[in-house]
């Protein structure tokens, strides 16, 4: 890429890039070379997980890159996120410990809690990524609640600030509700709002809100079904790209649908992570900053929204985990 990707000022001050690189799904023995190409493609910005069991391979792909002299590190933004096993106050640094040892990193631009949702701890040296349910060995393999309020996982959030461990913070899949108890609670206020949003989730009163509290928004699966097709969370026929309105417009601006998806969420106001490990489609993701959209089109693209929503684990808990866990009315 000629061109810087451009960046959204958060409340710390710091700039973070519009578009990331999403690793959820990237398989361990290819993630660190989609992490290089991205580098190469002109990303600086990955999005990182606990969770995803990739970490330590992501932090071979960072390492080869600075190393080929294609970024330094002060150059990326590196996100990753706390999960549901460590939001005791006690586990919360030894979290993001392990994550910055996996990364081969000294600190994190971004730390997020993955989910509003406090699970019984489980020690690295048992399983780690610690997964979704406590035994999974079990008969009937469950998640189990920890009990752990979000108010003591935020300020054990905030002291991992005042350590120079992460530069900000954040938090994945809250409601307006959730943030406005946060933001009463909160000594640091959040940066970020990661939620699922694409055009059939385009949460428009959440990015309101969020517009008027100073809360950056970043879109995950902003493609909408693609990243779940394979998981049997949704089907082809779901598919945000196949949408005449979409593919029109496309043609009509000689962009591919998937670009005109992306430069929708760009537009709006959001930062996209859209997640691919091919090099043709990494550079595709990235090239959205040479046109625009019309309000028309905007509009037009924005009225399929249907309030569908893949990432639901009132739906994926039960049927996965033997465990209804609604987080959404």
């Amino acid at each position: 890429m000629s061109e810087p990707i451009p960046t959204r000022k958060l409340n710390t001050g710091s700039e973070m890039p519009l578009i990331g690189l999403g690793l959820w799904k990237i398989a361990p023995d290819t993630v660190a070379d989609s992490v290089v190409e991205a580098i190469r493609a002109g990303y600086r910005h990955l999005d990182s997980a606990c969770d995803y069991g990739n970490e330590r391979e992501v932090g071979d792909g960072i390492r080869r890159a600075i190393e080929e002299g294609l970024c330094t590190r002060e150059e990326l933004w590196i996100t990753s996120k706390l999960w549901n096993t460590f939001h005791a106050q006690a586990h919360v640094r030894p979290a993001v410990e392990r994550t910055l040892e996996d990364l081969g990193l000294e600190y994190l631009d971004l730390y997020l809690i993955h989910f509003p949702i406090a699970l019984a701890h489980v020690p690295f040296e048992t399983r780690y990524p610690p997964e979704w349910t406590h035994d999974p060995e079990a008969d009937l393999p469950v998640m189990v609640e920890s009990g752990i309020s979000l108010e003591e996982t935020w300020h054990a959030m905030e002291a991992l600030v005042a350590r120079e461990l992460v530069h900000a913070i954040g938090v994945c899949n809250y409601n307006i509700g959730l943030l406005r108890d946060l933001l009463n609670y909160a000594r640091i206020p959040p940066s970020v709002l990661q939620v699922e949003s694409h055009p059939y989730l385009t949460q428009e009163i959440l990015c309101r809100f969020c517009r008027e509290q100073d809360i950056a928004m970043t879109a995950y699966s902003p493609l909408g079904a693609l990243s779940y097709v394979e998981l049997d969370m949704a089907s082809q026929g779901d598919a945000v790209i196949d949408q005449p309105v979409v593919r029109d417009i496309a043609t009509r601006l000689e962009r591919t649908p998937a670009q005109i998806v992306l430069r929708w969420g760009i537009q709006r106001g959001t930062s996209v992570i859209p997640k691919t490990s091919r090099p043709a489609r990494l550079r595709e993701n990235a090239a959205l900053f040479d046109f625009s959209l019309s309000d028309a089109d905007m509009a037009a693209i924005s009225s399929l929204d249907r309030g569908q929503r893949f990432n639901d684990p009132g739906v994926f808990a039960e049927a996965a985990f033997n465990t209804f866990y609604p987080i959404y009315d």
